[in-house]
């Protein structure tokens, strides 16, 4: 490379940067949302309203930090073809950042992909490219990247070192910053599903950073290996099949996913995790991707734990997207009922709740 070309070349990063930065400052920080669950009178529940980014969903910090981290690493210039491995989301935050800058963008996504996250990639100028299984991401991102001399982003291993994990408003500062007028500023717990792992890192890591005395559930689904790797810390377990519940839950462990950053991890059924947002539609009038159902249901039974023991405090957790990309599928009754089976059971249990802050026994 001749010093003029690394001249033009670093100009360029410097104004993608820029660009970068500028639509930070347009952007507003995301709404933090109060319950209202009398039954749990003491205990104050919040959703973070992560559907309100941009691209909809918590994704939008990942890739804009993801973008940053590759242009400052100079892994990124003018010419560059982007290529990312995603369920959906990052992909569509991506395609985003992507067309900011004038980059061509390739997501690599499991051909199950909701067709309303698939239509919002090739909104912001980028193309899927489908493979049949959630395994099969990795690999056929390199051989992409290899092929096409672009650079894979891989949101599964940067997700953990491309945030700034002790402030710079990351997600856990905002939720420390909006809370603190609150009845109960410091949270008992906050709560987070995984799928690269790396927003968990980050609250994790600012937790103890700031030496607050809150604790960070992480709540995995099922089909995903997060949960037998926290208790059995064997990181060559992997399974055959994906998650059903998008976003989150991986095959494989991810190297973003950082365990000794967590207080305690719970396992939550699919079918719990779908009707909950189902409830939770009644109750704020929105509706909202599953991931959150998965997040709110393991608030839930922290919430009703923490009832019987007479303790007080708050929980937060996060509104991962809007249900609006989840249409044909977790707001479709048929759907439901071929590929997670039936909710009736967890809909009882949470209209329970909902009047006795106790669970059906």
């Amino acid at each position: 490379m001749t010093a003029n070309t690394a001249s033009v070349q670093n100009a360029w990063i410097s104004q993608a940067i820029k660009a970068i930065e500028a639509d930070y400052q347009r952007s507003a920080d995301t709404h933090l949302i109060k319950l209202d669950i009398p039954s749990l009178a003491g205990i104050d529940l919040y959703l973070k309203d992560e559907s309100t980014h941009p691209t909809g969903s918590l994704k939008h910090r990942l890739a804009r930090s993801l973008f940053l981290y590759a242009l400052c690493n100079g892994w990124i210039n003018q010419d560059t073809t982007v290529i990312e491995s995603s369920s959906g989301s990052t992909a569509v935050s991506e395609a985003y950042f992507a067309r900011l800058l004038g980059l061509p963008f390739i997501a690599v996504v499991p051909r199950k992909t909701a067709s309303k996250k698939i239509e919002q990639i090739e909104f912001y100028g980028g193309k899927a490219h489908f493979v049949d299984s959630s395994a099969a991401i990795y690999d056929e991102s390199r051989r992409l990247a290899e092929e096409l001399k672009g650079h894979y982003m891989d949101q599964f291993t940067y997700a953990e070192r491309a945030t700034d994990w002790r402030g710079n408003n990351n997600i856990a500062n905002s939720i420390f910053n909006q809370m603190a007028f609150e009845r109960f500023p410091i949270p008992t717990w906050i709560v987070m599903s995984p799928g690269t792992g790396g927003t968990s890192a980050t609250i994790g890591r600012y937790i103890r950073y700031q030496m607050h005395p809150t604790q960070l559930c992480v709540v995995d689904p099922e089909n995903s290996v997060f949960y037998d790797y926290f208790m059995q810390r064997d990181a060559n377990i992997t399974l055959e099949v994906g998650s059903r519940i998008e976003g989150i839950g991986r095959p494989r462990v991810e190297p973003s996913f950082i365990p000794n950053v967590i207080s305690e991890m719970r396992k939550i059924p699919d079918a719990a995790s779908v009707a909950t947002v189902h409830w939770l539609e009644k109750i704020i009038g929105r509706k909202a991707g599953a991931s959150t159902g998965t997040n709110l249901y393991g608030v839930l039974q922290l919430a009703t734990e923490m009832k019987q023991r007479g303790e007080t405090g708050s929980i937060v957790t996060l509104l991962c997207d809007s249900g609006e990309r989840y249409l044909e599928t977790y707001y479709n009754d048929e759907w439901i009922a071929a590929n997670i089976g039936d909710i009736s059971a967890y809909l009882a249990q949470l209209q329970h709740l909902q009047q006795t802050g106790e669970w059906l026994v």
